[in-house]
């Protein structure tokens, strides 16, 4: 059986947190005026990629969305997801296409 825990955004080290049985998937980012920059996925090797990914993606977005702060995807990863999710695209500053 696994488990995942609830998101957690730690501050103090800028990065979105979620555990999965033992394992701690993170997505760095860095603050800068009203934009996100969400900086490096880590996905443990005990945890099967793919969906998890989406499924913590979809987590960091929904929680970033409440907080009206423009999203900036450098990672390839998060990049990818954002344009295989229309809904998110609007979360990206103005002029900015990926």
């Amino acid at each position: 059986m696994t488990e995942t825990s609830e998101l957690v955004n730690n501050v103090f080290q800028r990065q979105f947190e979620l555990k999965h049985d033992e394992h701690l998937a993170i997505i760095e980012y860095a603050l800068q005026e009203r934009k996100i920059f969400l900086t490096k996925l880590i996905v443990p090797e005990g945890i099967k990629k793919e969906s998890f990914q989406n499924d913590f993606l979809t987590l960091v977005f929904e929680d970033i969305g409440s907080s009206n702060l423009s999203v900036m995807p450098t990672c390839p990863i998060i990049a990818k997801f954002v344009r295989g999710n229309r809904k998110y695209k609007r979360m990206l500053p103005v002029g900015v296409r990926i």
